[in-house]
């Protein structure tokens, strides 16, 4: 039986979130994050973000492994505007379902 081993990467992984010049978000992952803010900002990037530039970067964490980056990523894409908001305010881990507002019938 063979067993898997998690793969060091020195260099490590970024999660992030951009907020686009419209106010929308945008997140991704990447290994260098100044050049990926730099090829967005350049057009060059992710197609949504190309038709909003200026992009600034209000959101980053780091992460050892890939696996776990791109997890968290998907994580951050699930989440609504306002959980969002909260994560790019400092809030450590947003919890899915926490903040959304009750519709009043």
């Amino acid at each position: 039986v063979k067993r898997r081993r998690k793969i060091l990467r020195s260099a490590g992984f970024f999660v992030y979130i951009l907020r686009c010049s419209d106010g929308t978000f945008y997140t991704g992952y990447t290994k260098d994050l100044k050049a990926r803010l730099k090829l967005h900002n350049a057009g060059k990037g992710a197609k949504y973000v190309r038709a909003r530039v200026p992009a600034k970067l209000v959101y980053s964490r780091p992460y050892r492994y890939y696996k776990r980056a791109v997890k968290e990523e998907l994580r951050i894409k699930s989440l609504t505007r306002l959980e969002k908001e909260g994560l790019v305010r400092g809030a450590r881990r947003v919890k899915k379902g926490r903040s959304r507002r009750r519709r009043s019938r």
